[in-house]
C-alpha cells in the first residue's frame, strides 16, 4: 500500500507535518551517475510550480534530499537507495481547530473510519507533501531512462495535465492484467486530487466514426511514424507498438476554504470550522511533474520487467 512496482520499486513514508517524508528506491540498476541538480530541479518543479503562482500554498520547504544509502561516489550501487527529505516549515498548532473535525472533501474521515488514529496535521500521510518522495524517486527513475532515450512532457489544459512520453521501445508492457495503459491508470489515480484518466491523442472522444478510429499504417515508417494518427496514444493490446505514450490525467480543485467549512465532529454532529493553516489556492502549477515522475516509475519498471 506504500510501495509502487516490481522491478523497480519505490516506497514512500512521512507526513506533512512529521519529521520528514523520504523513500527508498529498490531495483535501480547500477553504476547509474546521480545529478543531484536535476533532482534538485524536480523538486523545485513541484514546490513552486513549472509557472510560480501566488495560489500555491505559502509553506515554503528547501526540500533538500539527504541520500542515506545506495549511492557511493555519485553513482548507484544497485542496492537500495534510501533518502529522506526534513521537513522545517511546520506549523502543526495550525490544525488545531481539526484535531476532532472532519473537513468536506478530504481524506480526514476516511483515515479514520480505517486506522482509527490519524495525524490531523496538515492532512497526514493523505497530504500533497507525501508526493515529494515520489518525485525524488521518479527523478532516478528519469535518469535511469534518458540513458535508454526515453523522455517526458507535459502540458496544462484546465484541471487537466496531458503528458507525451516518448521512446518507450515498442513491445514494452504485458496483457490482459498487466497492461502498460492499466498501469499508468493506477499510478496516476495514486496522484492526490487525481480524478480521471484516458489514454489518446484525443482523449476523451470518443464520438469519432468507426472508420476514423483505428491508427492507419504509415508506409515504411520508422520510429514515432509507425501510423499517421495516435488515438490509441501507443498502447494496443496493453504494450507499446513504439508510437508516443500519450496520456490525460484530470484532477479536481483544492477543497479546503480557509474562510470556514462546515465540518462533521467527532460525535457526528456539524460546525463550521476555520480550518488554519496554509493550503494551495491552486495546486496545478504543481502538477505536471508529479504526473511525469510517476509516469517514470511505471515506464522504468516495465521497461526492466520486459528487457531480455
Amino acid at each position: 500500500m506504500n510501495t509502487f512496482g516490481n522491478r523497480f520499486r519505490l516506497t514512500t513514508f512521512g507526513e506533512s507535518h512529521g519529521t520528514a517524508v523520504g523513500g527508498v528506491v529498490d531495483g535501480c540498476p547500477a553504476g547509474l551517475p546521480i545529478d543531484n541538480a536535476f533532482v534538485n530541479e524536480e523538486l523545485h518543479r513541484r514546490r513552486d510550480g513549472d509557472t510560480p503562482s501566488k495560489e500555491t500554498t505559502q509553506r515554503k520547504e528547501p526540500d533538500h534530499v539527504e541520500w542515506l544509502s545506495g549511492i557511493y561516489e555519485g553513482k548507484t550501487l544497485g542496492t537500495p537507495i534510501a533518502f529522506a527529505i526534513r521537513n522545517s516549515d511546520c506549523h502543526p498548532e495550525d490544525y488545531e481547530s481539526l484535531r476532532h473535525c472532519f473537513r468536506p472533501g478530504h481524506a480526514d474521515y476516511t483515515y479514520s473510519m480505517r486506522y482509527g488514529h490519524r495525524d490531523y496535521r496538515g492532512g497526514g500521510r493523505a497530504s500533497g507533501r507525501e508526493t515529494a518522495a515520489r518525485v525524488v524517486g521518479g527523478a532516478i527513475a528519469k535518469l535511469w531512462l534518458k540513458e535508454q532515450g526515453v523522455s517526458f512532457h507535459t502540458v496544462t489544459k484546465g484541471y487537466t495535465v496531458a503528458c507525451t512520453v516518448r521512446g518507450v521501445p515498442a513491445g514494452t508492457g504485458n496483457p490482459v492484467f498487466d497492461r502498460i495503459d492499466a498501469r499508468l491508470a493506477y499510478a496516476m489515480i495514486s496522484i492526490p486530487s487525481a480524478s480521471a484518466f484516458a489514454m489518446g491523442q484525443d482523449a476523451g472522444d470518443w464520438q469519432l466514426p468507426p472508420d476514423r478510429y483505428p491508427d492507419q499504417w504509415v508506409d515504411r515508417g520508422e520510429g514515432e511514424t509507425l501510423t499517421a494518427t495516435n488515438h490509441c496514444g501507443g498502447v494496443q493490446g496493453g504494450i507499446s507498438n513504439g508510437m508516443p505514450i500519450v496520456f490525460h490525467v484530470g484532477f479536481h480543485p483544492p477543497v479546503t476554504r480557509p474562510e470556514g467549512m462546515i465540518c462533521r465532529r467527532e460525535d457526528g454532529s456539524l460546525t463550521s470550522v476555520a480550518p488554519g493553516g496554509r493550503h494551495d489556492k491552486s495546486h496545478i502549477p504543481r502538477l505536471p511533474v508529479i504526473v511525469e515522475s510517476m509516469a517514470a516509475l511505471t515506464v522504468a519498471d516495465l521497461m526492466l520487467d520486459c528487457m531480455k
